[in-house]
């Protein structure tokens, strides 16, 4: 930090530990400056040194990251009531002293994280280091935007801190993060893969379509679990570069939390704010690539035109335009949607865009979007309750919110598919697919085998 800042840092660091002193309550310090060009993935690997709590947000066709190290303040809720996370997010940003005039997305006070996919289940132990719902606001904070960077520091005050120390540390960290010219680590290989009950999976499966038949639900996405044996402990940083350059226009990320991360590549946005103007994205309905030009085409052309899937899709395109419109006005969305492209599978795809209507916020919309019928079912709570029931596996995060707010009015959440839990040299992997009354047990087993693949090829290191 250059000394003209560091001075500055020292003087809203003095002042809030005089404030804590006289409020007898912790206080939330921001700084934000410019810095030169950091990569991403080298600036969160360097992290690992400082902190076991990092989060990393990508989203690659708009060149936009963000990198968090550390824990300055922490929102953590097992309840499952959204609307507190908004509360307490208010109550931080009014009493913090900030010192951001870029005002850049992403810059200064940023809240990141994500939630469970179903809150009221009891967590296994496979997920017990991550809260049903936990926003980070992170130590250390890079975020890269039209090509400018930002480093952002974030101290949570108490009345009997040291000033000099923790100007020190400032000092040491940025010097540990934004210096650094260490080589990223080498990805360990695979040593073997287990599927988790496959057959008890397609049986359930049948199950489910046995009660869409019934008319009992219309549609129920069913998810199962690949676990992955690695040789060694797995190094997050070389799978987040294989994610970058293997999965463009999708969503990177990943949560750690006290040394297990959550990691994927999402090519579905839930919800994305810019002030008042909101986009979704309806993404429903899934095909393989093709191996040449004309194959593709005509996959997806099938893909266009299969009953399926045009009604998966259309499932996902009613549920988010009423949402939307309970909170917005200007909603807006094509009457059909078209064929999005990604390296190894294919979707059909409906853009949303509205106007956020005036008291309301991020985590409304979430509330009301989440869970999609793309990863939950119509309707919501009948397909919800026999995912509770019959379902082999605790998604945790898996197929919920995950992403990132900040306090102008900004942020951006996408749904956690494509994803892994990595917990030392293990990886669980997890996919699911949408069941409808039509749906064969051994079709669905295939398309969440074609859903594995990106985080495999992630692990394995291959382009």
């Amino acid at each position: 930090m250059i000394e003209v800042k560091l001075k500055s840092f020292e003087s809203l660091l003095s002042k809030a530990i005089t404030k804590a002193k006289t409020t007898e309550y912790n206080q939330l310090v921001s700084m934000t400056e410019e810095i030169h060009e950091v990569d991403p993935v080298r600036f969160f690997a360097s992290a690992k040194t400082l902190s076991m709590d990092r989060v990393f947000w990508t989203s690659t066709s708009e060149q936009f990251s963000i990198v968090g190290v550390g824990c300055a303040w922490n929102i953590e809720l097992e309840e499952n009531r959204t609307e507190t996370i908004e509360n307490h997010w208010q109550q931080l940003v009014d009493e913090a002293i900030i010192d951001n005039p870029y005002q850049v997305p992403g810059t200064g006070v940023v809240g990141l994280g994500g939630m469970s996919f179903d809150p009221s289940v009891r967590k296994s132990s496979l997920w017990n280091k991550f809260s049903h719902r936990s926003f980070q606001v992170p130590n250390v904070l890079l975020t890269k935007h039209n090509a400018r960077n930002y480093l952002t520091i974030n101290l949570q005050v108490k009345a009997n801190d040291d000033l000099q120390e923790l100007t020190e540390w400032v000092e040491q960290a940025k010097d540990i993060l934004v210096n650094s010219s260490e080589r990223l680590p080498e990805c360990a290989g695979i040593a073997g893969q287990q599927e988790i009950a496959p057959d008890k999976w397609k049986q359930t499966v049948k199950l489910a379509a046995d009660k869409i038949k019934a008319h009992d639900a219309q549609k129920i996405v069913l998810a199962r679990e690949l676990r992955v044996t690695m040789t060694d402990d797995v190094q997050v940083a070389s799978i987040l570069r294989n994610l970058l350059e293997t999965q463009p226009d999708s969503y990177v990320f990943a949560v750690e939390r006290a040394g297990d991360c959550f990691v994927g590549a999402s090519p579905e946005r839930l919800v994305k704010q810019d002030n008042n103007q909101l986009f979704s994205v309806c993404l429903a309905g899934t095909a393989p690539r093709g191996k040449t030009e004309a194959e593709d085409r005509e996959i997806g052309e099938n893909l266009l035109h299969d009953d399926k899937n045009r009604s998966e899709h259309d499932f996902v395109v009613k549920m988010i335009r009423q949402s939307m419109e309970a909170y917005c006005d200007a909603v807006h969305v094509p009457e059909t949607p078209v064929i999005h492209p990604f390296r190894n599978l294919q979707h059909l795809y409906t853009p949303v865009t509205a106007q956020l209507k005036r008291g309301y916020s991020i985590f409304d919309i979430i509330e009301k979007l989440h869970p999609t019928p793309a990863l939950g079912g119509v309707p919501r709570e009948a397909s919800k309750d026999f995912i509770r029931k019959h379902e082999q596996l605790d998604r945790g995060w898996y197929g919920a919110p995950v992403g990132w707010f900040d306090s102008n009015r900004n942020g951006e959440f996408a749904v956690a598919i494509r994803s892994g839990l990595v917990q030392g040299d293990k990886v669980s992997l997890f996919a699911g697919c949408g069941v409808v009354k039509d749906s064969d047990p051994e079709a669905e087993y295939e398309e969440t085998m074609i859903k594995f693949r990106p985080m495999l090829s992630a692990l394995e290191g291959r382009q």
